[in-house]
């Protein structure tokens, strides 16, 4: 066996987890606002910013629009945001959010710390947040870099 084909070997296979397992935990925070995790990034991106093109959403959210327009339909038939097309651009469609998905933002303040403080290593996940997120973010580059080259 080559060892660098271990599964204890991959460093993917660690991120991999851990993006499943977080995904799992954050399941019961958001139950309550009746959102999947993906609706959940949705709503991050336009709690920060309101009104955005479909196109900007998934960018921010590093997908393609295919992938993010179906969970934009489901939003909307849940009436937490609305599609509208564009005034200038009528091919463009924006997004926005309804009285009903602005109310969201106030619930779910509290997800983030409480999603945190559900890990047994909170204390370890405090102290190294931000040097664990920098070096994520360059990966994140690196490999965004690759996609689009």
């Amino acid at each position: 066996m080559y060892p660098q084909l271990k599964l204890d070997n991959q460093l993917c296979f660690r991120f991999y987890t851990v993006s499943r397992l977080i995904t799992q935990a954050y399941q019961p925070l958001l139950k309550s606002l009746g959102l999947t995790y993906p609706q959940y990034l949705v709503m991050l991106v336009l709690w920060e910013h309101d009104e955005q093109p479909v196109n900007d959403i998934a960018k921010r959210l590093k997908l393609n629009t295919n992938t993010v327009t179906p969970l934009l339909k489901r939003m909307e038939d849940e009436g937490v945001l609305t599609r509208t097309k564009g005034r200038t651009d009528l091919r463009q469609v924006i997004v926005s959010l309804t009285a009903k998905g602005k109310a969201m933002e106030q619930q779910a303040q509290c997800i983030p710390n409480d999603l945190v403080n559900s890990f047994a290593c909170s204390k370890l996940l405090l102290d190294s947040s931000e040097s664990l997120a920098a070096i994520m973010d360059e990966i994140i580059a690196s490999l965004s870099e690759n996609e689009t080259a």
